[in-house]
């Protein structure tokens, strides 16, 4: 697309652990044989390309600025060099999960059980031999799932393993066809085209697929018996190998999340100023993480960590349901297994996926705009910084790390990092930040305007704030399907729950407002909020407003929050009739006339 490239490339080659693989996966027709590895060949077009420099045996040490000026440093065998970038693709890849805690599948107590990875490396060499001995085994017994889709181990399914053990039965089967192979698994996944090759390892002779649950593996005599319950072969058995292979999960190279929350939470004590005892321990704690390895990949010069953000598994974060390459900092890309658990041919148009969008960042940053959901917005923040406290939340709350601050807690705000959705403003107590098109007193100038009935009227007001990605838009769709909902309701929209500055609550019910209720998209392992962690901190901000109505003898029902997907259109008006009615059951808001 023109725009020229750094690799770096922490190794001494680029091409992950894909380089040394001899063959793969059929990614063309007739999807039945093994194919020569490509990898190779792009290794090379990319060492030819001058639009491209490849930096080898190279480490990030340091990142700092914004999309479009990022200054990157990097530390290589001829020491450190500055670089500017527009954007960044991080596709750090996948290693294989720890063996080491397998023990119960034999791993350790025998060399002859090894993992999928080990049994690559010996195919890479044209080599197929028992490490214990050195003779060439007579049954290979594939155990799919080791140590993965299990709650002590990895919860997740990791995708290629399945693939990858078909790869190495076929493999093993056309260079050393006497050589059995059993293959046991408790789901073998081979989806799309995969199928055609699953069929094709299944009519070699010489192979066996079973499916049954592993139990464990045990050595006795110079051979090894794969202990199997639950399977297709009786409900327990144990099948003799010469070799054991264990097609262990994948493990994303990112950033270690606990080592990131433990950084976070000693930096949050040292913050708050305790006792001296509680700071020293926290700065202890703070300083023996601060090189952390697992920290220690984009070296982010950024007031919320070092690294991206990661989920529960190691993954990096982001609304992986509709931006799935975008993370929680603008600019910065993921790809590969890197992203979640894919194989090499997903890996693959993973990378166009994630070159894309970097490209897309750039052409909006020519031109001033934002990027991803309100892509085109012109509008940046507004500090109005005389009036600011340096309470911090602006900081902390940003979910893309757009506010960085100054030794004395003073917000330095960087344009192109932000995602234009007012969750900052939002946290603002003092109500200093606002958009040009967006900011408290807009929103508060709306509520004013709502008329609000006597009480003698008998007829309630509801001010609905919903939010313009999946709430605002369900309730236009479920008008269009002609759909009625109660008629004391008034509805403003807002960028982001998140974006929900109390004081609009607040001035709501000063007004006699009967209620409030906030629909936002979803959140929690499976959210689909748009800027991740709107709705959220939406529930965390209101939790306080029911407690300060309770103090002022107003019921905490008058404010509800409510999560809605983008489809479920014909929850609202439900929402809406349901809110009203519990409303109509505590009676007039006993502010109206004040």
């Amino acid at each position: 697309m023109g725009h020229p490239v750094v690799l770096v490339e922490k190794s001494a080659a680029p091409g992950g652990w894909l380089a040394g693989v001899r063959e793969v996966v059929p990614q063309v027709p007739p999807y039945d044989r093994l194919q020569a590895n490509p990898v190779p060949d792009l290794v090379r077009a990319v060492g030819r390309d001058e639009r491209i420099r490849v930096l080898v045996n190279t480490v990030v040490s340091r990142i700092s600025g914004q999309p479009g000026h990022f200054s990157v440093e990097v530390e290589g065998p001829n020491g450190k060099e500055q670089l500017g970038a527009g954007a960044i693709v991080q596709a750090t890849g996948a290693r294989p999960y720890d063996a080491s805690r397998l023990a119960h599948l034999g791993f350790g107590a025998s060399p002859d059980v090894v993992t999928s990875a080990d049994l690559d490396a010996m195919l890479a060499k044209g080599e197929l031999a028992r490490p214990s001995d050195g003779r060439r085994p007579g049954r290979i017994v594939f155990v799919q799932c080791a140590g993965s889709r299990e709650a002590a181990h990895l919860p997740y399914c990791s995708s290629e393993c399945c693939a990858t053990s078909l790869r190495q039965v076929m493999a093993v089967h056309q260079a050393w066809p006497e050589v059995e192979c059993a293959v046991l698994y408790r789901d073998l996944r081979a989806p799309g085209q995969v199928e055609h090759f699953y069929r094709a390892v299944q009519e070699q002779s010489g192979v066996m697929l079973a499916r049954g649950t592993v139990e464990g593996v045990t050595a006795s005599g110079g051979r090894l018996g794969v202990k199997v319950k639950d399977s297709l072969l009786g409900e327990r058995v144990e099948i003799e190998a010469d070799l054991v292979v264990l097609a262990v999960g994948m493990v994303p190279n990112s950033a270690d999340g606990e080592a990131i929350r433990q950084l976070r939470d000693a930096r949050k004590r040292i913050e708050r100023n305790e006792s001296e005892t509680q700071r020293k321990a926290a700065e202890e704690v703070a300083a023996s993480l601060a090189h952390h390895d697992g920290t220690a990949i984009l070296n982010l010069a950024y007031r919320q960590g070092p690294d991206l953000p990661v989920l529960a598994y190691g993954f990096p974060d982001s609304h992986f349901i509709c931006f799935p390459y975008e993370t929680r900092r603008t600019g910065i890309y993921t790809a590969g297994a890197l992203r979640a658990p894919m194989d090499p041919a997903q890996a693959a148009e993973d990378g166009w996926g994630a070159a894309m969008k970097a490209a897309q960042t750039l052409s909006a940053l020519e031109h001033g705009e934002a990027v991803h959901p309100r892509s085109g917005d012109f509008a940046r923040a507004d500090f109005f910084l005389q009036r600011c406290t340096q309470c911090k939340r602006c900081t902390e709350e940003c979910p893309f790390g757009s506010i960085d601050e100054d030794e004395k807690g003073t917000p330095q705000y960087n344009a192109s990092r932000c995602r234009r959705c007012g969750i900052c403003m939002g946290a603002c107590p003092e109500r200093i930040i606002s958009y040009a098109d967006y900011s408290v007193d807009a929103v508060a100038s709306m509520i004013k305007e709502i008329e609000v009935p006597e009480e003698t009227e008998e007829k309630p007001r509801i001010l609905a704030l919903l939010c313009e990605n999946d709430a605002y838009p369900a309730l236009d769709d479920a008008a269009m399907k002609r759909a009625t909902w109660n008629p004391w309701v008034r509805v403003i929209p807002v960028r982001c729950l998140g974006s929900v500055n109390i004081v609009w609550i607040a001035e709501a019910l000063s007004r006699g407002v009967d209620g409030v209720i906030l629909i936002g998209c979803k959140r929690g392992d499976d959210y689909q909020c748009h800027y991740v962690k709107g709705s959220e901190l939406a529930h965390k901000r209101l939790e306080n407003v029911q407690e300060t109505l309770t103090r002022l003898s107003l019921e905490s029902d008058r404010v509800r929050v409510v999560e809605l997907a983008r489809n479920e259109l014909e929850r609202i008006p439900v929402l809406f009739d349901e809110f009203a009615e519990r409303l109509d059951e505590l009676g007039a808001n006993p502010l109206k006339g004040f």
